[in-house]
């Protein structure tokens, strides 16, 4: 009979069984406390990927302005280049061509008179 514990230290070993289960449930909540709930992963997962995407769509707005603003640059140089050879085509025929044709006819005369 020596092998039986005694009721005092039944109830001292329940006491202790209940105490471990008391700090492993302690240790559990401050875990769960930790952990982020699955809903509000997906809502923050969800809002980061609208940022990203605002963001893409400001970014490729952005390109796609100074695209356009290139072009639009390239076109202007190109239009006054067009003027610049324009206008020389318009000294060419209007100063250069009538004071050659002034010496020719001078030329000529001189020529004539002679």
């Amino acid at each position: 009979m020596s092998d039986e514990p005694t009721n005092g230290e039944l109830a001292r070993r329940l006491d202790a069984g209940f105490d471990d289960l008391k700090e492993d449930m302690r240790t559990l909540a401050a875990r769960l406390d930790t952990k982020v709930d699955s809903s509000l992963l997906a809502l923050q997962q969800q809002a980061q990927d609208d940022r990203t995407a605002a963001l893409v769509a400001r970014v490729t707005a952005i390109e796609d302005d100074r695209a356009r603003e290139a072009e639009r640059r390239q076109q202007e140089q190109r239009e006054i280049e067009n003027r610049r050879a324009g206008d020389k085509r318009l000294i060419m025929t209007a100063l250069v061509v009538p004071l050659l044709l002034l010496l020719l006819q001078v030329y000529l005369a001189s020529k004539g008179s002679s």
